[in-house]
């Protein structure tokens, strides 16, 4: 009974204890547990967020990544177009996980502290862990709503930033539309092999090692400005940002050769060559190729090949012109364009040179492939005067025998002009939209037969040639319909061969000057390459310049056979 008597003190200061620390201790201490379990859970998210979004860390990747060898293009999928998504799957799986597992060995650590006191402490420490427990829930209650709204805002952040990636492809893909169509290629670039139009080319990886084909390279899924081929090599996805450095090929399953080097770039320029059998084209094509990439007194030329295969064809044409002679026949079978870029122009462009066989010329389903009409807006007609039988009735007997017959074309000029432009109105090109240059060919053999002055003024003298083929060769009806067809129509008298002229002659030094194309190519090529009414009157403003200072030249008429 006395212990029991003298035991109420104790347990009346116990109850005094105890009701002091429910009221002023459990309180703060539950509060300092609820904020530490938070803050806790939020450090291990943070952490979680690090080791999956950073970090990459293997124990996380429980969801496989997109795999360029699985996907449609050989690349890896740009972040905000799959892997994004992945990585929100990740976390909140195991963000979960993590919060249980906090949870439970927070709960757990509070009950061994309690099962592990010895028991006269007992009395203590079960109040301690109430409290503890109280705070843990509280900790719970607060660090699952910041936790949702962590991950709720993540998800925010991801799908704005998702809508800004697409609408950015889209500008950028809206930009390199703009590009095109400022470069008049809002069709696709032209292919040099098949003629047809390439409205996105088949780029290839810049890894010679891996050597990938990518057959939709633009801003999109797999990348917004750069692309991540599978071998890892950076590609461009803009025009702008570069992709014309990378190979192009032709996307037509008949086709699928290697497009011209910078494809998409610079604006396209297709120059059609149309003339008979040996009219003279095959060696213009020359001449025309030469002038460009003769260097201008400053060192640079005006153009430069745009392939190897140019460049390679180009150097055969070259021999044949040095030495004067006269190229094979061009063949029937559709050849590939000579392709150029025009560096000097403003802006640049990339030249098409298109030289097709007199034969696809004679009958209308020959003259139906050449698809490369379409993409023209300056036609060269190459006219053999030789060709004419008007021509050669017109001319003496000692005249005849200075001429080779066998130089002569033997098709009529006007059967090929009328067959080409009935062909190419089928494919619905707007000749009324188109200029025309038509080179009289072979002029350094009129030269010779009909004695003409050697100072070439008539060559600049589009009048004087059209009056010429009209009065002398008969071809009134051919003129008429070429003015009649096309907008814009000039003659020019031509000679595709290589002289040496006088300033090359001193500026040589201790060697054999250096030949150059004959003077009469130059305003030829001139008013082709001019693209608008001022450049064209830039072109020929000169050549009237020289005109008007010159006296008016004597107009030589071929002697008639009596």
């Amino acid at each position: 009974m006395a212990e029991l008597i003298g035991g109420v003190p104790l347990f009346l200061i116990y109850l005094a204890a105890l009701t002091v620390f429910l009221l002023v201790v459990a309180p703060v201490l539950a509060a300092a547990q609820a904020f530490q379990f938070a803050a806790r859970l939020l450090l291990a998210y943070a952490r979680l967020l690090d080791a999956v979004l950073r970090r990459h860390e293997p124990q996380y990747q429980t969801r496989p990544l997109p795999r360029p060898d699985d996907e449609p293009q050989p690349a890896a999928r740009n972040y905000w177009f799959g892997p994004a998504q992945r990585d929100l799957l990740l976390l909140a799986e195991h963000g979960r996980r993590l919060g249980r597992r906090t949870t439970v060995d927070a709960f757990r650590t509070v009950t061994n502290r309690i099962e592990q006191s010895p028991a006269r402490r007992r009395p203590a420490t079960i109040p301690l862990g109430l409290a503890l427990y109280l705070g843990l829930a509280v900790g719970v209650l607060l660090a699952v709503p910041l936790l949702a709204t962590c991950q709720l805002l993540h998800w925010l952040l991801v799908l704005l930033l998702q809508l800004g990636a697409r609408l950015t492809a889209g500008v950028l893909r809206g930009l390199d539309l703009v590009a095109l169509r400022l470069r008049g290629l809002q069709e696709g670039v032209l292919c040099p092999h098949c003629f047809e139009r390439v409205r996105l080319p088949v780029h290839e990886c810049a890894n010679e090692d891996c050597r990938r084909r990518h057959t939709e390279l633009r801003p999109g899924r797999y990348g917004i400005l750069r692309r991540r081929c599978a071998c890892g090599q950076r590609l461009a996805t803009t025009l702008l940002g570069g992709r014309y450095r990378l190979p192009g090929y032709c996307t037509h399953a008949n086709c699928g050769r290697q497009l011209s080097t910078e494809t998409g770039r610079l604006a396209e320029f297709a120059l059609p060559l149309v003339g008979g059998r040996a009219a003279g084209k095959t060696q213009l094509m020359a001449a025309l190729l030469t002038n460009l990439q003769r260097p201008a007194p400053d060192g640079r030329a005006p153009g430069r090949c745009a392939d190897e295969e140019t460049a390679e064809r180009y150097r055969l044409l070259r021999e044949v012109l040095e030495i004067s002679g006269h190229p094979r026949a061009t063949q029937r079978e559709l050849r590939r364009a000579y392709s150029l870029l025009l560096d000097r122009d403003r802006p640049p462009r990339l030249l098409h040179l298109f030289d097709t066989a007199g034969e696809r010329f004679v009958k209308r389903e020959d003259t139906d492939v050449l698809r490369y009409a379409r993409a023209a807006r300056t036609f060269l007609f190459v006219l053999d005067p030789l060709a004419v039988p008007a021509f050669w009735e017109r001319l003496s007997a000692e005249q005849q025998d200075r001429l080779d017959r066998t130089l002569a074309s033997d098709m009529p000029p006007q059967q090929v002009f009328d067959q080409a432009t009935a062909a190419i109105q089928a494919m619905a090109v707007p000749l009324r939209r188109c200029r025309l240059a038509v080179a009289i060919s072979k002029a350094d053999l009129l030269e010779q037969v009909l004695d003409w002055p050697s100072d070439w003024a008539r060559q600049r003298d589009s009048d004087a040639a059209a009056a010429w083929l009209a009065q002398e060769l008969g071809l009134g009806n051919l003129v008429r319909a070429m003015r009649l067809d096309f907008r814009e129509v000039r003659f020019f008298f031509t000679a595709a061969l290589l002289v040496s002229s006088p300033e090359s002659a001193e500026s040589a030094e201790g060697g054999a000057a250096e030949p150059q194309v004959h003077e009469s190519v130059t305003p030829l090529l001139q008013w082709c390459l001019a693209g608008n009414r001022r450049a064209r009157a830039a072109a020929v403003r000169p050549d009237r310049q020289q005109q008007a200072a010159e006296p008016s030249p004597v107009r030589v008429r071929v002697r008639v056979r009596r």
